[in-house]
């Protein structure tokens, strides 16, 4: 669990933040002499104090987030970072590396630490979801959830011996949540369910499922007769994620495994929603500033007519408004390259396009933010 206000912790994040100097400045040299063929090996090595003289991801965050936040990075840098294509291309799902971040307190960052969990807040999270770019189990026991099930389920997910994944969206109904069309019947000390859930992250793989049905939410875990799954989607981006339906037929679960009280569904689906939007947009900012580092990492090195790219005007306002923005112009300055798979900027063009769907397209989005001025 991360506890930085013990000795020990603080002795874990010099070294991890000693590690972390050290992992940035090999990888970023590597591959630069991989990439570019040993021509940017000093530009790379300058790269972080250049981009973040202009966009500083610290700026504001208090001593102790920015602790969280070279932990973060360090695990990145040396887990996600160098295994990313290869999982991309092989769409394999890095349970590993996802315990692995569990050692380090992130498989229940907001879950109190009673069940496991590390217990943070929005803020601090955030700046570890941005130092990742990879968003983890996204779990909250303080405001759903019965004692014995929070005991039973968030030690092990906590540490991702199990996995969860939220079921919500179903085929003829997504942004609409009020509108599942899923049953759920009581019959004695048991609910059946009947109906399907669509383009669930992790379903088939994970070990435990969250499901609001109409107005109620219940855990079913797998291998729970009635339960099936669809086909493993073929997506542009998140291949390292799987993604299935979630079928029921007749799926007979205990009612103890009821969240909250009937009728609550709705509310328990969108508090999770609603915490899920700022960890993928903090996911989204970390993509970005991977891109502006990689865009900046390929004009330094990438000659036309004698000089680098970044001595041309054009190629500067282009950097400038990525520095501004965060969100713009991943592949304009890496031109061909940027449409090769050796180059990591696309992955993050692919992978970062989902997050315009994710927890509510860009449409439900405005859409919540107009409601909320005009109240």
């Amino acid at each position: 669990m991360l506890r930085f206000a013990s000795t020990a912790a603080a002795a874990t994040v010099a070294a991890a933040a000693a590690q972390a100097r050290t992992t940035i400045a090999a990888g970023c040299s590597r591959a630069a002499v991989s990439a570019l063929r040993g021509s940017a090996a000093a530009h790379i090595q300058r790269r972080s104090m250049a981009v973040s003289s202009v966009v500083d991801w610290t700026e504001g965050l208090t001593d102790e987030a920015k602790e969280y936040q070279v932990l973060a990075k360090a695990f990145a840098d040396k887990e996600l970072s160098p295994n990313m294509t290869q999982w991309d291309e092989t769409e394999t799902f890095p349970v590993d590396a996802l315990r692995k971040a569990a050692e380090l307190g992130f498989g229940a960052i907001y879950c109190r630490e009673t069940h496991g969990g590390t217990g943070l807040g929005r803020l601090d999270t955030s700046v570890i979801f941005e130092a990742c770019r990879r968003a983890h189990v996204r779990l909250d026991d303080r405001h759903v959830g019965s004692d014995a099930q929070r005991e039973k389920y968030l030690p092990l997910m906590a540490s991702m011996e199990k996995l969860g994944s939220y079921c919500l969206t179903e085929p003829g109904a997504g942004s609409d949540a009020a509108s599942l069309a899923t049953s759920a019947v009581r019959k004695g000390d048991h609910y059946i369910l009947n109906g399907s859930k669509a383009f669930i992250s992790g379903g088939g793989d994970t070990d435990v499922c969250t499901r609001p049905k109409g107005i109620s939410c219940f855990i079913v875990e797998k291998g729970t007769p009635g339960l099936s799954f669809g086909k493993k989607e073929k997506k542009v981006g998140w291949s390292s994620q799987p993604t299935r339906a979630v079928i029921l037929e007749d799926c007979a679960v205990p009612a103890a495994n009821l969240i909250g009280k009937e009728g609550q569904g709705f509310s328990i689906a969108m508090k999770g929603l609603n915490g899920g939007r700022i960890n993928i947009a903090s996911c989204s900012l970390g993509g970005a500033q991977a891109a502006l580092e990689a865009a900046h990492d390929h004009v330094t090195v990438r000659k036309q007519f004698g000089t680098p790219l970044s001595d041309n005007q054009t190629v500067q306002f282009k950097l400038a408004e990525m520095a501004t923005s965060l969100n713009s112009s991943r592949l304009m300055l890496h031109g061909g390259y940027g449409y090769l798979k050796d180059y990591k900027v696309q992955q993050y063009v692919r992978d970062l396009r989902v997050h315009q769907i994710l927890e509510g397209t860009n449409q439900i989005m405005r859409h919540i933010v107009a409601r909320e001025l005009l109240k």
